[in-house]
This record gives structure tokens, C-alpha cells and sequence, in this order.
């Protein structure tokens, strides 16, 4: 079928053959073998090559059809088994609540690429070198020199507007530690702001008189659904939660606190290819637009910002030890 669509098109049986890589008396034998085998002429001889006859018009016609069908299978079969896969390993927090309603941009931008999300509850360093490109949490010192930082953990108390109305006013830390709070559990020395270490920044102190029974859960995106649902105020991680302020579901309720030198970070080899260069680069400018116009690797923290990172009632794990996020 092949061979007699590639004559007819070409018209001439000396540059079919040397198209399909064969010798000019194998597409006249196969030729003269279809027409013996349909009953009819297919092509006749003219000046330097060959014509369709009316029979051959009407074979040719099908044939060509099924060629380019083929043709067009046998290249998306090829397309998909060359599709690059990049595998992006992240903790379940930045995977549902940043990363998600963005993917769809990515796609429309990069439908060629094919993304895996591998989230986790506990980002262990040596899974770092396992995946293609990273983000995780920490100080820099947690994930290498050679990471950018995306995010900087900023955090300001959030709940519902109806929560805010019916139990506030919160004017300070200290109303904020009367209240139902929702907390991120962890078992081990939490990288990340908690409620002990946000509340003693302020000076406020927890009243265990104070009657109210706390909310935990061990992961964020749970946390988030309860402030969400009303039951609580919850610490609102700048970057996981802009969308739910925006949209007026949670509200600001109390004083941000900020660690611009820890956070989100993207990790990626040195070596990485044009399809892991392009999502790394994606998520950059993403980050920009959430972040503002300075990205970049952080400033030297000041002697403030250093004791928080480092003081004993908020520790910055190791990867290796993160809790649940």
C-alpha cells in the first residue's frame, strides 16, 4: 500500500524506489503483482514516469488516506514514549495549597511535559538526590547552596470572618491565646513557626484555665480546611493560604511574623535537562508574582531573624527529620 501511494504521488518509479530504499525493478514487480491481484490497471506509462488510471485514482485515493492515518498513529505512538516525565518531590502542604491551582498554567504552557507530583508527609533529604527537581522546606543550610528560594515563611493568624466576629475582637497576641487555636502537630523540633513559638515572640502567654479545646491535625492542608470551616484560628503560611484571604473565606487576625531566610526552597541538579530547566524556571516566576519583584537567594539575616531561626522554642530541623507538613 506504501509503496504503490509513494509512486502514485511521486509519479515517476526510479524516485519512489530511491525514497522507499529499494531498486527500481522491486516497484515494478510489486506493482504488477497489485494490479494481477485487484484485476486492473493501475497506473499507465508516460513521458519520464507513470500516470493513475481511473481505477488507480479511486485506489489511490483510499490507500493515501490509510497511509497518513498510519502514518500520524505511528508518530503520536513515537511522541508519547519520548514524552519527558519529571518527577517533582515537595511536602503535601505545598503541593495542594501553592502548587495545584497552578499546575494547569504549567500544562497549557508545556503540554509536551508530563509532570509526576511525589508529596509527602516527611521530606527526607536523601529523596532530594532521588527526584528530578525539588521544593522543599527549611533554612538553606537544610537543602544546599545551589537551591533559590521561592517562598520565605511569612505567617499571620487567620480564621473565618464569622469566627473573628462572633469570638473577637483580637487585637493582640495575647486575645489570640484565648482563643480556639489550630495547630500543625509535629513529634519532633518543628522547622516552622507554631503557635508556642509565634505566641512567646509576642510575649503572650497560653492560659490553660482559659477553657478552650484546640484543634491539631498533621497536615496543613487539614488545618486550613478547619480554619476555613470555622473552627479555629490557624497560623496562614504566606504563599499556602493568599488565595483564601483573597477570596474572603479566612482574614487576617493578628500580626504577621516572617523568617525571610526559611522557607520554601527549589532544589534541582546542576545538570539538569531543557524539560526540568523549564518547570524550575516556571515556578520562579510563579513565586515572583506571589512573592513580589525580589527573588532571589535571601539576605543575610539579621541578629533578630537569626535568633529566631535558631532559638531553642522554634528550632529549624534537619530535612531529615522534618515532621509532618
Amino acid at each position: 500500500m506504501r509503496l504503490f501511494v509513494e509512486v502514485a504521488r511521486r509519479g515517476n518509479l526510479t524516485s519512489a524506489a530511491a525514497a522507499l530504499k529499494i531498486s527500481q525493478p522491486a516497484i515494478s514487480y510489486q506493482i504488477r503483482r497489485i494490479e494481477e491481484q485487484i484485476g486492473v490497471d493501475l497506473l499507465t506509462r508516460v513521458h519520464r514516469g507513470v500516470e493513475l488510471t481511473p481505477a488507480g485514482q479511486k485506489i489511490y485515493d483510499v490507500a493515501k488516506r490509510a497511509v497518513d492515518e498510519i502514518d500520524d498513529a505511528v508518530r503520536a505512538f513515537r511522541a508519547d514514549q519520548e514524552r519527558s516525565t519529571i518527577r517533582l518531590l515537595t511536602d503535601y502542604a505545598f503541593a495542594s495549597l501553592w502548587l495545584m491551582p497552578r499546575m494547569h498554567a504549567f500544562r497549557l504552557l508545556y503540554p509536551e511535559l508530563d509532570i509526576q507530583i511525589v508529596a509527602t508527609q516527611r521530606l527526607q533529604r536523601e529523596a532530594l538526590r532521588g527526584s528530578d527537581i525539588a521544593v522543599a522546606f527549611g533554612a538553606q543550610r537544610d537543602v544546599g547552596d545551589n537551591a533559590v528560594l521561592l517562598l520565605g515563611e511569612a505567617v499571620t493568624p487567620v480564621c473565618t470572618p464569622a469566627f473573628a466576629g462572633n469570638n473577637g475582637p483580637f487585637g493582640d497576641a495575647a486575645s489570640l491565646a484565648k482563643s480556639t487555636l489550630i495547630h500543625l502537630e509535629s513529634s519532633s523540633p518543628s522547622p516552622w513557626f507554631e503557635w508556642a513559638s509565634y505566641l512567646s515572640h509576642f510575649k503572650a502567654a497560653r492560659d490553660a484555665q482559659s477553657g478552650h479545646v484546640d484543634l491539631s491535625f498533621n497536615t496543613y492542608s487539614l488545618v486550613v480546611q478547619a480554619a476555613v470551616g470555622g473552627q479555629g484560628i490557624a497560623l496562614g503560611w504566606k504563599g499556602l493560604v493568599d488565595d483564601h484571604i483573597s477570596s474572603g473565606l479566612l482574614v487576617p487576625v493578628g500580626a504577621t511574623l516572617e523568617v525571610p531566610e526559611r522557607g520554601y526552597w527549589l532544589v534541582q541538579p546542576e545538570s539538569a535537562g531543557q524539560p526540568v530547566n523549564r518547570l524550575g524556571s516556571w515556578l520562579i516566576g510563579e513565586a515572583k508574582a506571589t512573592a513580589g519583584p525580589q527573588l532571589n537567594r535571601p539576605p543575610e539575616p539579621t541578629d533578630k531573624a537569626r535568633g529566631l531561626v535558631e532559638s531553642g522554642s522554634n528550632p529549624c530541623g534537619r530535612a531529615g527529620s522534618r515532621p509532618s507538613r
